[in-house]
């Protein structure tokens, strides 16, 4: 086995751990949550409330083909990550680890648009008093996670890059 190889099953392990732990949490949530009223967890803080969101991230939504639309596009993300990840150097961890946390997060929410025409299972939200930041999921932590994850492990490339450039030749 090469060790590109054992690095980029990174990817694919953090993928299924994520779109895992997603599935559950939203399963649990669905069974045992109500609209409303929240259930606190850290007082008025971080609340769990069980919510449908047919649209994307913070309810953004396109009207009656939405649910097509982001169902599409997370596909081609997933295509795209798995992509990045193979074309990546292997020994870039943090760029298999959050390749995989995207496409894991992309994936879980894509199921939820796949099996459901309510749309995504939302159920975090965290905030004060009336000043709430829209509900979300495990999945949308991968992404957000992942892809402040991703941004850093570009940089970094384009920093080590800079410095093979500048320096001089012999």
């Amino acid at each position: 086995m090469k060790s590109g190889d054992s690095i980029r099953r990174l990817f694919v392990g953090v993928a299924i751990v994520l779109l895992g732990a997603d599935f559950v949490t939203k399963r649990i949530a669905e069974g045992s949550l109500l609209p409303f009223p929240p259930v606190q967890v850290v007082g008025e803080w971080v609340q769990l409330r069980l919510v449908y969101n047919p649209g994307a991230a913070f309810g953004f939504h396109l009207g009656p083909w939405s649910r097509w639309i982001f169902l599409v596009i997370a596909v081609l993300a997933i295509v795209m990550l798995y992509r990045l990840s193979r074309s990546s150097p292997a020994a870039d961890r943090l760029r298999q680890l959050s390749t995989g946390l995207v496409a894991g997060g992309a994936a879980g929410n894509l199921i939820d648009r796949i099996i459901s025409s309510r749309g995504v299972v939302d159920f975090i939200d965290v905030g004060i008093g009336v000043h709430r930041w829209p509900t979300f999921n495990v999945a949308d932590m991968g992404v957000s996670c992942g892809a402040i994850a991703l941004a850093i492990s570009l940089w970094m490339e384009d920093a080590r890059r800079a410095r093979a450039e500048a320096a001089p030749s012999p």
